[in-house]
């Protein structure tokens, strides 16, 4: 499974070194959904990766990869101080050109 760089990113990422070079794969418009909470922007959804990061301390194992309906769909096992751990999550992304433009976890 080859994924788009942007989305290898998000995936590769380690946080807290790496903090730059993930908002760096969002749009300077890029939305998040997460949690029942919407994050706008690099700096903002930046600064929710590290949280969500220091308090669940989680990795992300990407499985497989669909395209629906213009979106880019990976299905990941999710790992971590978290009830349920691990678990399978869905993470839709759109793309603009070599950014994530949205994202939605579910």
């Amino acid at each position: 499974m080859t994924l788009p760089a942007p989305i290898r990113t998000h995936f590769s990422a380690e946080a807290p070194q790496d903090g730059a070079i993930f908002a760096a794969a969002f749009a300077p418009d890029a939305i998040v959904h997460d949690e029942g909470q919407i994050h706008h922007g690099p700096a903002e959804i930046e600064a929710w990766w590290q949280a969500a990061k220091a308090k669940y301390r989680h990795r992300a194992e990407p499985l497989d990869l669909a395209e629906v309906r213009g979106k880019t769909v990976v299905r990941a096992r999710v790992s971590g101080d978290f009830p349920g751990s691990p678990a399978v999550l869905t993470f839709t992304f759109g793309l603009l050109g070599n950014c994530i433009r949205d994202l939605r976890i579910g």
